[in-house]
Parts: C-alpha cells; sequence; structure tokens
C-alpha cells in the first residue's frame, strides 16, 4: 500500500464534504477518483497535497514515496524558454554531467594514488548517471514535449508567451519528467487534443509509479484506470475495474437496492395489514397475535429509501419545425490568420437527422468552421448554403452568447419575453438552478453552470439545426449522459466540434476529420473512425507486392497526385528507418569495441586514453537514445 486516506472528513461553513472517507492505493495502480461537480473531488485531492487540511482523519504515505501533484488550472511562470522548464526537471542530471566533465580535465593532470581515486569516483558516477537516464534526459524532455502536442518550433517560445492551456501542459510535462512515485491529476485531458491524449494513455499506462486520476473524459478512464473510487453525496465506494465496469455495477447496485427496499416496504406493508385484521378480530388469541407480530415487526431493521438522483438535470430537445432534406453545403470554404493558415477548399455537407462530429488536432480551425457557419467569422473563400426552413441553434463553448452582467433568470426572460415567472422557474428548476439560485448573476457561475445555462437556452431555442462548441465541456459525467441521450432522442439535425471520445462514440453517425490537407469523411461513430484509420495505414504501408487496396472511407478522394506524394513520403521514411538501423548497429559496433579497448592493461594506465574513450562512449549513448527515439517514430 503506496498510499492511505482513513476516515477523512471535511465541511465547509454548513456543508459536509467529505465524510468518513477511506480508500487506498496500492504501488503502480491506477485508480479514479469521480463525482458530480462539488462533490469534493478536488478538496480530496488538495487533502492528500496537505494543500488544505482535513477537519479529521488521516492521509498517510509509504515512507520515502513522493507525490506529485496537477491542479485543474495550474500554470507555470518564469522567462524559460518550453524546453529549458522541462530540462530544468532534470538539473541534478545535468549537474552530474557537469561534474563528469569536470573530472575528465582533472585526470589530464593527475597522476598515482590521486588519479586512481579520481577514476574510481569517475566509474561510479558515470555508472550513476547512466543508471538515471541522464544520457537520455534530453530526448526524454523532447519525447514529452511532442507527446503533449507541442512542435519543435514551439521548443524556444518563453512561458509567458502561453496560453493558459499551454502553460497547463507545460506544468504536466514538468510533474511526468519529475517521475514521482505517486502521481494525482485534476483533469489532465483539458488542454489536449485526441493525439495527446492518446499518448498521455499510454505513458500512463506504463508508468511504474501510482496514478490517481479526477476525470469526466470516460474513454480516457476506460484505457488507464483499473480501479474506480467513487464520490456520493460525502461518502466513497471502490469499484475494481474501469469507467464502463464502474457504471455497470453502480447501476446493478443502484437497481438491487431500489428492489430490496420496495420489497421490504411491501412485506412491512402486509404486515401492517395482517395486523389490523388480527386486531379487528378483537379476540384474546389473535390479538395476542397481532402483539407477536408487532414485536417482530419492530425488529426489522428498515432499509433507508434509496436517494432519488434529484440532481440530475433534465433536457428534452425538440425542433419547431422540420426542416428540409438538405441541411448545410460547404463548398471550397478557406481561412487563414496572419500567423496561421488554417484550411482551404473544405467541402462537405449535412442532411437532415445526421449528427456530425469535426475532429482534428488542436489548431486545425475546427471552431473556426462553426463560428464562420455562425456569422461570426468571416470566410476567406467559399460558398456556404443553409436548406429550407433550417433554424441554427448554437452553443459556445466560451459562452459568449451568455450575458455577465445578468442574473440567471434575466439571461432567460430577456431572450425569452413570453415565458411566465412560473415557466421560467420550471425550466431552470430542469438544469438544477431552484430558490435563490436564479438570481445568481452569469458572470459568478463556475463553467459547468455557464454550461447548464447555455443548454437551458438552447432547448427554449426549438432550432432544428444544432452547432455545438465542445459541449461537455465542463460537464460532469451524469450531466454528459444526459446530454448524449437527449441528442440521440432529437429528431433534428446536429455538427459538433468535441474532444471527448466517449461522446462522440456514443452521439456521432459520422465523423469528419479536419486535417492540413483536407476534410475526410468517415461514415460511423469513433470507434469505426479508428477502425477505418487503421485500415488506412495499412493500404498506404509500403507492401512487396506494391498493391494498394481502394481505402473504405467514402470521402477519403486523395487524387492521383496526391497518392504520388503520399508514395514518395512513405518512400522516404523506408529510406530514413534504413538509414537510421544502419546508423544504429554502426554506434553499437563502436560501443562494444570501446569496452574492448579500455579493458586492455595498456589502455588502463593511460589517462589520456581512458578519457578519451570515456567521452566517447558518453557520446555514442547520448547518441543511440536519439536515435533509438528517432527510430521508434519512423518504424
Amino acid at each position: 500500500m503506496i498510499l492511505s486516506c482513513q476516515n477523512i472528513n471535511k465541511s465547509f461553513v454548513t456543508d459536509d464534504i467529505l465524510q468518513d472517507v477511506s480508500f487506498h492505493l496500492e504501488e503502480r495502480e491506477k485508480a479514479a477518483l469521480i463525482g458530480p461537480n462539488g462533490a469534493g473531488k478536488s478538496t480530496l485531492l488538495k487533502i492528500i497535497m496537505q494543500e488544505i487540511p482535513a477537519d479529521s482523519g488521516e492521509v498517510v504515505i509509504a515512507k520515502g514515496k513522493t507525490l506529485g501533484y496537477l491542479a485543474q488550472h495550474q500554470e507555470v511562470s518564469g522567462d524559460n524558454t518550453i524546453y529549458e522548464e522541462l530540462l530544468s526537471v532534470k538539473q541534478y542530471l545535468l549537474d552530474m554531467e557537469e561534474k563528469i566533465r569536470t573530472m575528465e580535465q582533472q585526470m589530464k593532470t593527475l597522476t598515482g594514488r590521486e588519479l586512481d581515486e579520481l577514476l574510481s569516483s569517475y566509474s561510479r558516477l558515470t555508472h550513476q548517471f547512466e543508471l538515471e537516464g541522464g544520457y537520455a534526459c534530453r530526448s526524454e524532455v523532447v519525447g514529452v514535449l511532442k507527446g503533449l502536442g507541442f512542435e519543435e518550433e514551439d521548443f524556444s517560445r518563453k512561458i509567458g508567451t502561453l496560453s493558459g492551456g499551454q502553460k497547463t501542459r507545460v506544468a504536466l510535462g514538468r510533474l511526468l519528467l519529475s517521475n514521482p512515485d505517486i502521481i494525482l491529476l485534476d483533469e489532465p485531458t483539458n488542454h489536449l487534443d485526441m493525439d495527446s491524449i492518446a499518448w498521455l494513455e499510454t505513458y500512463l499506462i506504463n508508468y511504474k509509479g501510482a496514478v490517481f486520476i479526477v476525470s469526466h473524459d470516460r474513454y480516457f478512464l476506460d484505457r488507464v484506470v483499473t480501479k474506480v473510487v467513487e464520490i456520493d453525496r460525502g461518502h466513497v465506494r471502490t469499484f475494481m475495474g474501469n469507467y464502463s465496469a464502474y457504471a455497470e455495477k453502480k447501476a446493478m447496485i443502484r437497481d438491487a437496492e431500489y428492489k430490496a427496499w420496495m420489497n421490504q416496504q411491501q412485506e412491512i406493508k402486509h404486515q401492517e395489514e395482517v395486523i389490523a385484521k388480527l386486531k379487528s378480530f378483537n379476540r384474546e388469541k389473535s390479538i395476542k397475535r397481532a402483539e407477536s407480530r408487532e414485536k417482530m415487526l419492530d425488529k426489522i431493521e428498515v432499509l433507508d429509501k434509496p436517494v432519488e438522483e434529484n440532481t440530475e438535470m433534465h433536457l428534452e430537445l425538440t425542433p419547431r419545425v422540420v426542416s428540409g432534406n438538405d441541411v448545410l453545403t460547404v463548398k471550397d470554404l478557406a481561412k487563414a490568420f496572419p500567423q496561421q493558415d488554417l484550411f482551404s477548399g473544405v467541402d462537405f455537407s449535412i442532411k437532415r437527422g445526421e449528427r456530425v462530429a469535426i475532429i482534428g488536432a488542436n489548431g486545425t480551425g475546427k471552431t473556426t468552421i462553426l463560428k464562420i457557419l455562425n456569422g461570426l467569422v468571416e470566410p476567406d473563400a467559399g460558398e456556404i448554403e443553409l436548406g429550407s426552413k433550417v433554424q441554427i441553434g448554437y452553443y459556445d463553448q466560451e459562452h459568449h452568447v451568455l450575458h455577465m452582467e445578468k442574473t440567471i433568470f434575466e439571461e432567460i426572460s430577456d431572450e425569452y419575453p413570453y415565458l411566465t415567472n412560473t415557466e421560467i422557474r420550471n425550466v431552470l428548476a430542469a438544469f438544477l438552478f431552484t430558490g435563490d439560485d436564479v438570481f445568481k448573476l452569469i458572470s459568478a457561475l463556475s463553467g459547468g453552470e455557464r454550461g447548464r445555462v447555455s443548454l437551458a437556452k438552447l432547448m427554449l431555442s426549438e432550432a432544428n439545426f444544432l452547432i455545438l462548441d465542445e459541449p461537455t465541456n465542463h460537464l460532469d459525467i451524469v450531466s454528459k449522459e444526459i446530454l448524449e441521450q437527449a441528442l440521440n432522442r432529437y429528431t433534428g439535425t446536429v455538427l459538433y466540434v468535441s474532444h471527448d471520445r466517449y461522446f462522440i462514440n456514443q452521439t456521432a453517425t459520422r465523423i469528419l476529420e479536419l486535417t492540413n490537407q483536407a476534410m475526410v469523411n468517415y461514415i460511423g461513430n469513433y470507434d469505426y473512425y479508428l477502425e477505418k484509420k487503421e485500415e488506412l495505414t495499412q493500404i498506404y504501408a509500403p507492401k512487396e507486392d506494391e498493391a494498394v487496396a481502394d481505402a473504405s472511407v467514402s470521402a477519403t478522394k486523395l487524387d492521383w497526385k496526391q497518392q504520388k506524394e503520399e508514395q514518395a513520403r512513405l518512400r522516404k521514411r523506408e529510406n530514413d528507418l534504413k538509414k537510421t538501423e544502419a546508423e544504429i548497429e554502426k554506434l553499437e559496433t563502436r560501443d562494444s569495441e570501446i569496452d574492448e579497448e579500455m579493458a586492455q592493461p595498456e589502455v588502463a594506465v593511460n589517462v589520456a586514453e581512458c578519457v578519451r574513450l570515456s567521452k566517447e562512449k558518453a557520446e555514442i549513448a547520448e547518441k543511440l537514445e536519439e536515435l533509438y527515439a528517432k527510430w521508434e517514430e519512423l518504424a
């Protein structure tokens, strides 16, 4: 056991956030902490990190074990570049490397016993340096930066020039490179694109320490964790397995608890009816039998009624009118900004009833396309045609459609003045805003609360074409599931951008992948997309017989020129792979030769030669690490 929480209690004013919370983590275990927004997940992480005190209880960390923590909006600061910031985590190795270089210089001037002592120290230090990954530390930094979505041209950017999301990614990189025994992560996927999330999944799965994750990303949790710790109304319950296993077990437990309560209630009612009937006979024996049954009834341990799920919002999306069959046609759309070309030649169309997800790496222009469709951004070129009777409802991830100076009630009443006060309150209650909550200012709301207000307005719009930008951001898992169900029931048309792979898998009937070359069409959900991507990889991989199968994806549309470019790229990759393998073989051979040379008696007493060979061996080790990383990218 590497971490244990025992009977943790925490209250804020009158709210009991955590009540007798107890659970533990084993070494190398990957676990999730889940629960609705406001359940106390981040509070528990801060208690474990001793950032805030618990009212009572104890957190026990195994002796000698280290903790690392990434907060939800954690950022870094300073004058370092991105690369320098992450490399600074390995400062102890850089210091060790500097000491090794100093010792090599000293060897040139020493003789006799002093030299022997220095050689002995040098041997120990270089061995330690190698064991701790000193020769690979720079390539490790580069690997983490690329994995988190930074390009090589970003490495020299100053920390001060980065956005909040980029700074959080740098903070995550620092944490991973520090290799703590226990990693605590609060919403680590918030600022990552799909490729970076997939990289992080693999990194954490293979991580040698324990990992404890707060996340609403169900696909991510399914891939990474083997245990789920659930916070529900202040109490915790532990489930073995990933998120899907937890959800299934949770539903079974809830169903079993409700059935047990119902059965007991029916039995109690039956016994009370029998007792009443026996008493109505008004005979001595029947009264005694009634009293006997009453005593038995008093001894029954009455089950508490399972708490109704009254913390769930209620969302029903219904279009006012039916649109034409052709909802949207986009032809040759292009957009560029002064410092960045986003996309050009984008073509796609959407039919009534489709639920289409746009996916792609950060910075490809997904949100920009949605803003163009809503008239918020002007395209540089292209045609956009909306079909007959199409009415757009827009959900903005930044909630710019909300008015910060208004209350929640005013936000609804000003836009829908025909609604009565009672009707407005009923709508807001469906989105968990009751009592005086409706008079809170929009500016004072959390991201999740603003999301619920935006969804309420979307529902009231009765639009038949919903355009949604990251609709699951800031929603807890239960709210995401409710949104999924509402969209799947919706009879209109949906176009959305999302990084939530689980959400896409549950709702999309078609996926459009925006790349720097084109919009690629996949007729299916996210699992289908992954399957077809793998097929395409196989199709365009080099084959001995040079035969290339036709792609299954309907609109890949690689023309002759693009195919030739792709084939040229693959040939270059194959040549680079062969060259890299040859370089690796050459350096490995030279490394073995150096070992043999250093074992020769005449070399062992030659200080200058020892230093030269040691330095060459270190350079080879560092170069090999770079080549191994390059080979992995090419293979």
